[in-house]
């Protein structure tokens, strides 16, 4: 009797071990919040980066730590890599979870877990030769115009964008050419000669290259202008293991954009609300 009782205590024992590793090693939660370690880039202003005083920053970190404050049984740390280590890292485990400004596309999906919300969004739409103001408002107008756009690589999200703008728009198509490089760097330049009337950017890249006096390209900026088209929804990365996190992630995100937190600290970051474009 009594070696069948310790039998069953081994048994027992071993069940739990088995149970609290298969949890994400959720055994130590009675003794403490579980410590996530999310990854994020080091230099992509403002969603994440490194400050000058070494400390993560930007929105989608800012938003975490808010996110962060609402859930009792976790306790987010935060860790500044590359693009290529946090996409490597998340898949296998070394990090929970990470932050890229990053879009939601078929081949992510097979390697991540999404959430159901979003935690900012980048907007998109044409940078254009200033002439053009009065002919081209919006993506319409400048399909009618002409549609001549900045060849896109088929791999990029941009491009599906445009595919989808294209299926919804029959009677005002834009002519959508692939590229085989994913960057251009004269793309600007093309559209001032007229080789192309109008590039599908991404704002913050406009504002960065253009805009500012900083930048590359600023010495075109009397001679450029740019409308937004949408925004883009971007997604933190979960592990695929990770779903009561990302679980709770949704439901704290859910009180934050009631609370008017996200508007407040895109408005922070960004200086407006990136959502207001999202559905449009």
């Amino acid at each position: 009797m009594k070696k069948s009782l310790n039998l069953l205590c081994v048994a027992f024992l071993s069940l739990f071990v088995l149970g609290s590793l298969s949890a994400g090693g959720k055994a130590e939660s009675a003794s403490g919040p579980r410590k996530i370690l999310s990854a994020h880039t080091q230099s992509y202003v403002p969603y994440g980066y490194i400050d000058e005083n070494g400390r993560s920053e930007g929105f989608e970190i800012a938003v975490l730590r808010a996110v962060d404050e609402l859930l009792e049984e976790y306790e987010f740390e935060f860790a500044g890599t590359s693009d290529e280590d946090l996409l490597i890292g998340i898949e296998s485990g070394r990090y929970s979870m990470g932050t890229k400004g990053a879009w939601v596309t078929e081949e992510r999906k097979k390697k991540f877990l999404f959430p159901e919300n979003p935690i900012a969004a980048s907007i998109i739409g044409i940078t254009f030769r200033k002439a053009d103001e009065g002919k081209i408002r919006d993506l319409r107008s400048f399909a009618e115009y002409s549609g001549k756009l900045v060849p896109i690589s088929p791999q990029s999200a941009q491009f599906a964008v445009v595919g989808a703008y294209n299926a919804a728009n029959p009677d005002a198509p834009i002519k959508l050419v692939p590229s085989d490089v994913f960057i251009i760097n004269d793309a600007y330049l093309w559209v001032l000669e007229g080789r192309y009337d109008a590039f599908f950017d991404i704002k913050l890249s406009y504002q960065k290259s253009v805009v500012s006096e900083t930048g590359a390209f600023h010495s075109l900026a009397d001679r450029l202008s740019y409308v937004p088209y949408k925004g883009i929804p971007t997604w933190p990365l979960f592990n695929r293991n990770e779903t009561e996190l990302a679980a709770a992630y949704d439901r704290a995100i859910a009180v934050l954009r009631e609370r008017g937190t996200l508007e407040e600290l895109s408005v922070r970051y960004f200086g407006e609300d990136v959502f207001q474009y999202v559905n449009q």
